[in-house]
């Protein structure tokens, strides 16, 4: 039997790419990329599920980061490197399809959906630098490519797959009521670094703390990012949830944080101090927490301040500087488009 690896995000297109090759009688293993960036592997379990196929989740190794940080393609309208993201992902499946003995991969690409890496001079690029070539299918938009080794063999019959470009979503949710799918997923890439807001996080961290790693990237996720100068930040929880996320983070493994900040006197986030923690950073978080919170007296106001295990406490005040800070979402102006560091 005939056997594909089918890249399957939980969206649409991708359930679409599994159902056409389940009509022609092919095997599908659903394989799913989770970054410290992506979510939603509840959903494309929930899809795998649905199709009746197994699905194989894997993550990203050390490697992952350096495209991010330095693209070769670029970036689009967040901190998110698509085109080198797809390549990658594409050599991973590939990588995966040798181990199952697969004979080609599919995708749920469409020609001209989405901007940043599926205009046709993309998908090129993605099947060429990923040493597809032509072992890549994408059974939506295959009219309108060049046939496939699986087409041209006769594995995948290519009369019976589609010519579908653009942003238009009508023929593809027709697609989906006729094979009775009972919840349509609505768009979304599931990726954290097409954000605009959280990619000016990202590119600040690469931009201007550039002594970064893996820890600083998975902090990004949460909480308000402040920062006081070149290589200090300052993070606050948003609510109870963060607020433990963050003291799980400071205490873990390769972390960046100094310092950890708990109000003792009244009720407020939880803050974090990476970086060089100066007694002026340790002040100007103590401040952030004062402004982000509702105390119910007058003051004074104190945060306990743990640092190298050793804690003291503070009295704490907004002055000038922490009434006009801004977080770096609000802040950061991300450089043009390349993928080039500034070291």
């Amino acid at each position: 039997m005939v056997r594909c690896i089918a890249l399957l995000s939980g969206g649409l297109d991708s359930m679409l790419a599994i159902r056409l090759m389940q009509d022609q009688g092919i095997e599908v293993e659903a394989l799913n990329f989770k970054t410290m960036f992506t979510c939603c592997q509840d959903i494309s379990a929930q899809a795998a599920s649905s199709l009746d196929v197994p699905m194989t989740i894997i993550g990203q190794e050390d490697d992952y980061l350096e495209l991010v940080r330095d693209p070769q393609f670029g970036y689009g309208k967040g901190a998110n490197p698509c085109v080198d993201c797809r390549i990658y992902m594409f050599q991973r499946a590939r990588v995966f399809m040798e181990e199952m003995d697969a004979q080609f991969i599919i995708s749920g690409e469409v020609v001209g959906q989405r901007p940043m890496s599926q205009k046709r001079r993309d998908l090129d690029i993605i099947s060429t630098h990923s040493d597809l070539e032509d072992l890549l299918l994408r059974p939506l938009s295959a009219k309108l490519l060049p046939p496939t080794l699986p087409e041209r063999e006769g594995w995948v019959d290519r009369e019976l797959l589609y010519g579908i470009q653009g942003r238009s979503r009508k023929l593809l949710i027709q697609m989906a009521k006729n094979y009775g799918f009972k919840d349509i997923p609505t768009p979304s890439t599931g990726c954290a670094l097409t954000e605009p807001e959280f990619g000016r996080k990202v590119h600040d961290l690469i931009q201007i703390q550039v002594d970064d790693k893996p820890w600083d990237y998975q902090l990004l996720t949460t909480g308000r990012h402040f920062r006081f100068d070149d290589a200090t930040k300052v993070i606050l929880g948003r609510d109870q949830e963060e607020n433990r996320q963050l003291r799980y983070l400071h205490a873990q493994e390769g972390s960046s944080s100094r310092v950890l900040l708990d109000p003792e006197n009244f009720k407020g986030p939880l803050g974090l101090v990476t970086g060089p923690a100066s007694d002026e950073a340790v002040g100007f978080a103590g401040g952030l927490i004062l402004r982000y919170s509702s105390p119910r007296h007058e003051g004074p106001y104190r945060v306990q301040v743990t640092e190298d295990e050793q804690a003291r406490l503070i009295e704490v005040q907004i002055g000038e500087r922490v009434e006009q800070a801004q977080t770096i979402s609000m802040q950061y102006t991300p450089p043009l488009r390349s993928g080039k560091r500034g070291r």
